[in-house]
């Protein structure tokens, strides 16, 4: 009887010092994601679920956070990932993490998955830097894989056009059968059921490119079904611009669902004024009633690659088809001709630029060509004595590989536009790094160092173009509303616990084209799932990123 009194004493005591949450956040300014001012609260969090959000004095945390003159917001979502190999490389997602990003989005165009046989062969033949096994064959099996082996973000992802249309088509300039189009449909749907939140294209690329409009309404259909959203590198962001946004709010007219445009751009020059028609277009929509969006990320150039310099006809058939072409001296000659003449029929990002100095080499597989890594198009071109067109195919031939390219070709004007419009959100177009291992064997565009961050240091808090609060609707709620995710975007009880505590005064990016590999400053602390993963702007190592699943999801 003693022993029991004693054990009963003991768990008494024990309860009654157990601490009442696992994690407070204290005087912190909080940001919730509504665009409502901020106000002085402490936030509470139990498990991966924000608790309390108020007053908490007297309570008691394994772990509290002095958030004092500090910004406390909703975790940012990175509407544009391609983070889909880096975080297999590094599931810390640190160059993401240090700047507050608590979920990515991956499926411009491209999923990893589903995946035939033959697909897999191809990606493994590929790849660059960055070697792994596939060892998926759907898209949600690939999610699971992913968080798995351990992430520190959370991820989702879009079903990709491209993808199913590999997977049914290959790579021919030709419509689907009415027997492959109902295949695609059938994988559309069940990237859907496994958790897809819609359907992505990408179509100024081969074999994108060869997707007819009818044929993206029909897989929108299926999307729309379960409540997903169409997304879109649209076909094309110069030349064909207005008809390009067209065609993307025909396909969310036609199909039933709401349409986003990828980082929204009008490219080139020439094209730059075209920005007011964009907008007018798309708020006539929303106006109509479609749910129309869009994107962006913060800098004056894009990246991509050679293949966007070259007419996607060349490319038909898949990448070793596109080498063994540019080998074939008539076909060459038609090339460079091709390139150096201005047309709507294709997107030319090498007369977008402008000129052979605007376009910058930034990723090569060879170790042979590491060397040129920086240099301009117009620099190696000098070097080797041959034209820039002729540079890019033989760079193209020599690297066995599109070539990882910056592109300089919009205005900052268009850029501040964009950032007032309330419908746009935000995406780094970039994966997700660390200045550590194999990252270092390329330069990526500097957005997947610093787009958050110089969002909120160079455009809200220097040149003021918008609110802070309004900038972290646009990077929270309002993406998590367009996707339906569900629980996340907010700051609200009951919500997970994705938060990111961050100094106003302080944030900015410091990666430039020239030095692309340097993390941004000023984000303190990220949670993800309640768990901390950045603390006093350092990793933790900790790596409790989840899968989050779309509206169609049949786990729910």
């Amino acid at each position: 009887m003693r022993r029991i009194h004693l054990a009963t004493l003991w768990l008494a005591a024990t309860m009654a010092c157990a601490p009442d949450y696992d994690v407070i956040i204290r005087g912190g300014t909080v940001y919730d994601g509504s665009g409502s001012d901020g106000y002085v609260a402490d936030v509470a969090i139990a498990g991966d679920t924000i608790a309390m959000i108020g007053d908490l004095d007297g309570a008691s945390a394994r772990t509290e956070i002095d958030a004092s003159g500090l910004a406390v917001a909703p975790g940012f979502i990175n509407m544009l990932s391609w983070a889909t190999e880096s975080l297999i490389e590094d599931g810390r997602s640190q160059s993401d993490i240090r700047q507050g990003v608590t979920l990515e989005i991956f499926g411009e165009g491209w999923s990893e998955g589903p995946l035939s046989a033959e697909m897999k062969t191809t990606r493994l033949r590929q790849q660059g830097d960055i070697k792994y096994e596939i060892e998926w064959t759907t898209l949600g099996e690939y999610l699971d894989y992913l968080a798995g082996r351990g992430i520190s973000t959370n991820v989702a992802s879009f079903v990709g056009a491209t993808t199913v249309r590999i997977h049914e088509v290959g790579y021919d300039n030709r419509p689907p059968t009415a027997t492959e189009l109902e295949r695609m449909r059938a994988l559309v749907r069940q990237g859907m059921e496994e958790g897809a939140v819609g359907l992505g294209s990408s179509l100024i690329y081969a074999p994108a490119f060869y997707a007819q409009t009818d044929e993206l309404i029909e897989l929108a259909k299926v999307v729309a079904e379960y409540g997903g959203t169409y997304i879109s590198h649209i076909r094309s962001e110069g030349n064909r611009l207005l008809e390009a946004v067209e065609e993307l709010i025909t396909i969310a007219r036609e199909a039933g669902l709401p349409a986003e445009i990828y980082h929204l751009k009008a490219a080139g020059r020439s094209n730059w004024h075209k920005m007011d028609q964009v907008i007018a277009m798309v708020e006539a929509a929303r106006g109509e009633g479609l749910h129309i969006t869009a994107d962006m990320y913060n800098y004056p150039a894009g990246a991509t690659g050679l293949d966007a310099a070259m007419p996607p006809d060349v490319q038909e058939g898949g990448h070793d088809a596109w080498v063994e072409r540019l080998r074939n001296p008539a076909i060459r000659a038609r090339v460079i001709r091709e390139m150096r003449t201005p047309t709507d029929e294709w997107e030319n990002l090498f007369l977008a630029a402008g000129t052979p100095d605007n376009v910058l080499l930034v990723g090569f597989r060879q170790d042979s060509l590491k060397y040129l890594t920086g240099k301009t198009l117009a620099e190696v071109a000098e070097m080797r004595g041959t034209s820039p067109e002729e540079t890019a195919i033989d760079l193209v031939i020599a690297d066995n590989s599109r070539v990882g390219t910056v592109y300089f070709l919009m205005t900052e004007e268009n850029i501040e536009k964009q950032l007032t419009l309330p419908w746009v959100s935000f995406g780094s177009d970039a994966g997700s790094m660390a200045p550590e291992g194999v990252f270092l064997q390329s330069n990526p565009h500097p957005r997947g160092y610093g787009n958050f961050a110089r969002l909120l240091g160079r455009y809200v808090r220097e040149r003021r173009i918008i609110p802070l609060a309004e900038a972290i609707r646009r990077l929270t709620s309002l993406p998590a509303e367009n996707l339906k995710i569900r629980r996340r975007g907010a700051l609200r009880v009951g919500y997970f616990a994705d938060v990111v505590v961050f100094d106003p005064a302080t944030v900015r990016d410091h990666a430039t084209f020239e030095e692309p590999h340097q993390y941004s400053d000023g984000v303190e602390h990220v949670l993800v799932n309640g768990t901390l993963v950045l603390h006093l702007g350092e990793h933790t190592g900790a790596t409790p990123g989840r899968v989050v699943r779309g509206p169609g999801w049949t786990g729910w």
